[in-house]
């Protein structure tokens, strides 16, 4: 737990303005000797942001700067702390190719980075499971039911570990139950065990790692990690590695959500 594997940073559109020493000095405090600033990578070229500010992403032009100064911050504190530099790449289906294509050009520059699902597709539309509450209620009604939507969303999760994104796939797997992030206002029906325990085999076979997401604690509608206690018990009986992260778009958010990642 000395470790953050998923920290943002002052590119994030969606989070603040933040700078890069007041989160390195706030995680010596903290007692990390390690952390991963694993920033939004560029969304595929040729896919559209679905959410209604289309701030899901870094944008590309930003890419080369944030390398850059990472890369320096990392030098700078180098006696101090670990840093990595880092992406938290999207998995979206049906743009395997553009993400490979990324992955190869970008990869050789990264320490380390995490894959995740924030997009659903529905027919040729795509949806952002994450956004906000009344989109999340907006999607109920084109997925027909809550139910469905988390169904879409485990297959989707399945999906990203067989994906060939070559040779700097991230192997660590983000917060993947991050569909359950207003659970308390539209509970599902069903509790998805056997989707879950699948997608754990699924992580233990290819030896990837999981990220354990402090995030899901703070939000009123979630409460949890993700992913939650029992799905993180079920980690360990597979020797799957468990990696803390803060998910923090702030500098105030780091630490959060640590004590239930334990």
């Amino acid at each position: 737990m000395k470790r953050d594997g998923h920290i943002h940073s002052p590119y994030c559109p969606h989070g603040t303005s933040d700078q890069w020493v007041d989160y390195v000095e706030t995680a010596i405090q903290w007692g990390y000797v390690e952390i991963s600033f694993t920033e939004h990578a560029p969304l595929p070229h040729g896919f559209k942001d679905p959410t209604p500010l289309a701030d899901s992403a870094m944008k590309p032009e930003n890419l080369p700067k944030y390398l850059n100064e990472l890369e320096k911050i990392k030098q700078f504190y180098r006696k101090k702390i670990k840093i990595n530099v880092g992406l938290e790449v999207d998995y979206i289906e049906a743009y395997e190719k553009e993400t490979k294509d990324f992955l190869n050009e970008v990869g050789p520059q990264l320490d380390d980075a995490i894959l995740s699902v924030h997009f659903l597709k529905k027919d040729l539309q795509y949806y952002c499971v994450d956004y906000s509450p009344d989109e999340f209620s907006s999607m109920i009604r084109v997925f027909q039911s809550v139910d469905e939507i988390y169904r879409i969303y485990y297959e989707t999760l399945r999906c990203s570990l067989f994906s060939d994104l070559g040779a700097y796939k991230p192997k660590r797997i983000g917060h993947m139950t991050l569909v359950r992030k207003f659970h308390k206002r539209f509970p599902p029906k069903q509790r998805f065990k056997k989707d879950i325990l699948t997608i754990l085999d699924i992580i233990k076979e290819k030896d990837y790692e999981l990220d354990w997401n402090g995030a899901g604690t703070v939000k009123p509608l979630c409460q949890e990690s993700y992913p939650p206690s029992w799905v993180a018990d079920e980690a360990r009986k597979r020797s799957i590695p468990l990696v803390y992260g803060s998910d923090a778009h702030r500098v105030k958010e780091l630490n959060q959500g640590k004590e239930m990642a334990r």
